[in-house]
């Protein structure tokens, strides 16, 4: 169900039955209702539209300004009886007097996707509230420009940072123990040599006991300090917990994490932080490319060695053609990109990380000119609508 608050002129001539047809046809390329509400009513909810059915209904709306100027104003309109002209007049208000909104116009099934993939920005905002991101040890020496602000992720997200140091790490691998689940067994299952996957799922029970003991949504772990210590990887560890929906990160990137806890909590999608490794700009195709991935995310799916060291246990997951989003946002959340593409196959190379996706895209110039790091997170979906839905909620429509 989707509330609205009506603001219109008594002066105006059109029927209230008109004015509810706007509303009826609404309805039905939303498939929900679409309910009148009284101010309070309005005001209580998280997510809801001013319906400014007329003109001369600007004085109606200052009459409820003081109520309004700190929420952002979604002001749905027919743009019959003068009404997008009301209403571009009440959005100039509202913006001159330091207020944020935005019109809702066009054909009306235009109209209910921008009024579905705003309404999902609010939801994945308010999922986020209170939820806490872990960096295990300090991030990989060569992420060079992976800054993060935990302060500016607090106050824009209300996600709290935990830093864990990675002798904790290591005390919890050192007990060679793991709760089994459905998907331990699974790899159990699989045709790798078995010491080396037990010693990989000693590895998720100590993520999973860390995770558990902070209360964590998410966690970045400097993986690569595995390989010397405990002569294993992290891969298989992450690819239990983001099965199980706890965002897993490597190599202590923190943008990373944030991004796939912004990207899961919008879409709810498994989700692949992976390296852009080969671009063929000729015919449009970017290869993607990393050695964790949940194993509930590819169609199929086999085991195989870290890639960099030759040791440990690795995900390769192959993926049937469809629709995908590539995404990225910044460690103080200032700066995002979003792309949509097609996964068109799953190569394998000797020379890249395991699961290797090749995707078509339409423009590269992001990747070449300013990108957001190195690493980027796909899921499967046409999900650039709702990302940018999130972001402009945000930055409160200053741009939109």
């Amino acid at each position: 169900m989707i509330d609205y608050y009506l603001i219109r002129s008594p002066l105006s001539q059109r029927s209230e039955e008109a004015m509810m047809n706007y509303v009826r046809l609404l309805s039905l390329a939303l498939n929900e209702e679409v309910r009148r509400v009284d101010l309070s009513a309005y005001l209580q909810d998280g997510f809801a539209l001013l319906y400014v059915a007329s003109g001369g209904s600007e004085g109606y709306f200052l009459e409820v300004f003081e109520h309004l100027k700190d929420r952002t104003c979604y002001i749905l309109t027919s743009g019959e009886s003068n009404s997008l002209a009301a209403s571009m007049e009440i959005l100039s208000y509202i913006r001159k007097h330091g207020g944020s909104g935005r019109i809702l116009h066009g054909d009306v099934s235009s109209v209910a996707a921008k009024i579905l993939a705003l309404r999902n920005a609010h939801r994945a905002l308010d999922r986020l509230q209170g939820k806490k991101l872990g960096c295990i040890g300090k991030p990989s020496d060569w992420l060079i420009a992976s800054d993060y602000d935990a302060a500016a992720v607090q106050r824009k997200l209300g996600v709290e940072t935990v830093s864990i140091p990675m002798e904790e790490l290591l005390s919890e691998i050192a007990l060679n123990r793991y709760d089994g689940n459905e998907y331990t067994e699974r790899f159990k299952k699989a045709s790798f040599d078995r010491e080396e996957i037990e010693k990989a799922l000693y590895i998720y029970g100590a993520f999973q006991r860390i995770t558990d003991r902070y209360g964590l949504s998410g966690v970045s772990v400097r993986c690569f300090d595995l390989l010397d210590t405990v002569h294993s990887t992290g891969c298989l560890g992450l690819s239990i917990l983001n099965s199980l929906g706890i965002y897993g990160a490597c190599e202590g990137d923190m943008p990373s994490l944030l991004s796939m806890a912004v990207l899961g909590s919008l879409t709810g999608e498994d989700l692949f932080m992976c390296n852009p490794s080969r671009f063929d700009t000729k015919e449009g195709t970017a290869t993607f490319a990393h050695c964790t991935l949940p194993v509930t995310m590819p169609d199929r799916f086999s085991l195989n060695t870290h890639f960099e060291s030759g040791i440990g246990v690795a995900v390769q997951g192959s993926f049937d053609p469809g629709n995908c989003t590539l995404f990225k946002c910044s460690g103080d959340l200032s700066r995002h990109f979003a792309i949509e593409g097609r996964i068109l196959d799953t190569p394998f190379s000797d020379s890249l990380c395991r699961t290797q996706v090749r995707v078509g895209i339409s423009d590269f110039s992001y990747f070449l000119t300013d990108p957001i790091g190195n690493h980027h997170i796909l899921c499967r979906g046409c999900r650039k609508a709702e990302i940018e839905a999130f972001f402009a909620l945000l930055e409160g429509e200053k741009r939109q």
